[in-house]
């Protein structure tokens, strides 16, 4: 048998060489395309090497090396972030990451070792929030993370909730780029669990009152938007029973379970973002929101009561938003506001009815003027102002206006002697047959209470009557008519714009079609010939206030 065995030849062997480094070549080709699958192979064996035995917990170096892979190779980075978020919550389980006073200066070593590890996943994990493709699993690993070390890291019989990995997430969720993390993070956490808004809160607070923080006008507006979406109040503590990490239970009552804790905290954030100094618009965002999902955080309103009243007396829709929150202060804290209603009344300008806030302000005026006690001279002068303003008011507001004077007439009796005032002598009568009748209204006047309203009617009213809209002439008309009905919603002629005006009348069936009379001009833009003109055509009105030239 040796004897019959023969060397291959050299064709032979350079035949099989060629075959070997084609086979290589097909599985090179086949590894590629089976790299997915190779991946997560070789991260199932490291995850499993580490849990198996401690000599293999150089993995977790290698799988943090993958995992920062961040622009090369995203996919690899999120498996190698999963399957170490895997790990680290089997070794946190294990107690393997317990700094324990008996362990041997061996295992001492090797739990920093692991706990120094941990840290760097944490930094790779918070670096990730950068990347807008990674953000969002990102964030489910470090939250995910959190959890397990508040019941774990310590080796503590309650789980603690990790204000330091949790400070660090806040600080770059606030400082990414990417907008949608924290719509992410509000909708997900924030949102649902009450301790996750609490801590929010206080970190927020913190960070605004760091000297060293980089407080640029950018971070400024994300922790703006970050806490005004921040607006589900609970009413009392019982409603604070949400926890993504339940809180230890003591004697005293935990501060996540205290809901004057979690207004101070959201107070807090609040005074020390606007001690910053806020945008016009940011005023304006939070002016809109200030009585329903703000104030109501506030332990102590009052210190509300600069930023309200410095908005309030800045003019323009700025007032126009303040005033809900004053009002909020006046009717909860018994705000003190001097000349309220000279103020009020110092808002009724040719801009207010077309302002796009005009519903809102209506709203309130409405709320602010209810009240039978209040002198009936000033709210003469406030339906004078409005009746004079409507004349130059689109048919919106006007439609608005006019049913709010009909209830402030059922409210306020003493005030209907402006709708029709008859002379009651001869000789006022004469008097107004010979040279008419001068309003004695002072529209100039600042207060109220001396414009000399009461003493006047309101003709302007008549005058709408007859306005183009045939809504508006229509609803002008109950003020001369029987006040039979008790009073208006005004709410259903708030909303109305030009465009539901519009869709109405479309909307009517036409029962009798209107008589329609028109001729076809020859000329609009030219003068007529003169041939044309001794037939007896004339030149249309447009040419005659306009010369358009000749062609």
């Amino acid at each position: 048998m040796a004897a019959a065995t023969k060397e291959p030849s050299s064709a032979s062997a350079g035949k099989r060489k060629r075959q070997e480094n084609g086979d290589k070549s097909k599985k090179r080709r086949k590894s590629g395309g089976d790299e997915g699958v190779d991946l997560k192979a070789q991260l199932k064996q490291l995850e499993a090497e580490i849990l198996e035995s401690r000599k293999h917990y150089n993995n977790i170096a290698t799988l943090l090396e993958l995992a920062q892979k961040n622009d090369e190779d995203r996919p690899t980075a999120i498996a190698a972030s999963e399957t170490l978020c895997r790990v680290f919550v089997r070794l946190l389980a294990m107690g393997c990451l317990v700094e324990r006073r008996e362990a041997s200066e061996k295992d001492a070593t090797v739990t920093k070792w692991l706990r120094e590890r941990l840290a760097d996943f944490r930094e790779v994990l918070l670096r990730m929030f950068n990347n807008e493709k990674l953000a969002l699993p990102a964030l489910l690993l470090a939250m995910s993370l959190l959890k397990v070390e508040a019941q774990h890291l310590d080796g503590r019989d309650q789980p603690a909730f990790p204000r330091y990995f949790f400070t660090q997430v806040i600080y770059f969720i606030i400082q990414s780029p990417v907008e949608q993390l924290r719509e992410e993070f509000t909708e997900k956490f924030i949102d649902e669990f009450d301790d996750i808004r609490f801590y929010t809160f206080a970190t927020i607070s913190e960070f605004l009152r760091d000297p060293s923080a980089d407080l640029d006008e950018t971070v400024r507006a994300i922790i703006f938007n970050l806490l005004l979406n921040i607006d589900d109040v609970p009413s009392s503590n019982q409603d604070l029973d949400t926890f993504y990490i339940e809180p230890p239970i003591t004697k005293k009552r935990h501060p996540v379970r205290s809901l004057s804790q979690h207004k101070s905290q959201a107070q807090d954030a609040w005074l020390a973002l606007m001690q910053l100094g806020l945008s016009k618009d940011q005023r304006k965002k939070i002016l809109s929101v200030m009585s329903n999902s703000i104030a109501p955080w506030f332990t102590n309103p009052e210190l509300l009561m600069d930023f309200l009243t410095d908005c309030y007396n800045a003019g323009g829709s700025i007032s126009l938003l303040a005033l809900s929150g004053v009002f909020y202060l006046i009717q909860e804290r018994n705000l003190d506001y001097p000349e309220f209603y000279t103020k009020l009344y110092s808002l009724l300008d040719a801009d207010m009815l077309h302002s796009k806030h005009r519903s809102r302000f209506l709203r309130l005026l409405d709320t602010f003027l209810g009240s039978s006690h209040l002198p009936a001279v000033m709210v003469a002068s406030f339906i004078k102002k409005l009746a004079r303003l409507a004349l130059n008011a689109p048919p919106s507001a006007i439609v608005a206006i006019v049913p709010w004077f009909y209830n402030l007439f059922k409210k306020h009796p003493l005030t209907t002697f402006m709708m029709h005032r008859v002379p009651r002598t001869e000789e006022e009568k004469q008097k107004i047959e010979e040279g008419g009748v001068e309003d004695v209204f002072l529209a100039w006047e600042k207060d109220p209470m001396e414009t000399r309203a009461i003493e006047s009617c309101l003709w302007e009213v008549v005058q709408l009557q007859g306005h183009w809209h045939p809504n508006v002439a229509t609803i002008a008309k109950i003020i001369s008519e029987q006040f039979t009905k008790q009073a208006y919603n005004v709410e259903d002629f708030l909303d109305h714009s030009y465009g539901s005006l519009f869709e109405a009348e479309m909307g009517k069936e036409i029962k009798k079609p209107p008589v329609v009379e028109f001729m076809i001009p020859k000329r609009v833009f030219t003068k007529v010939t003169e041939e044309e003109e001794k037939q007896g055509l004339k030149d249309s009105l447009v040419v005659g206030l306009w010369d358009f030239g000749t062609a």
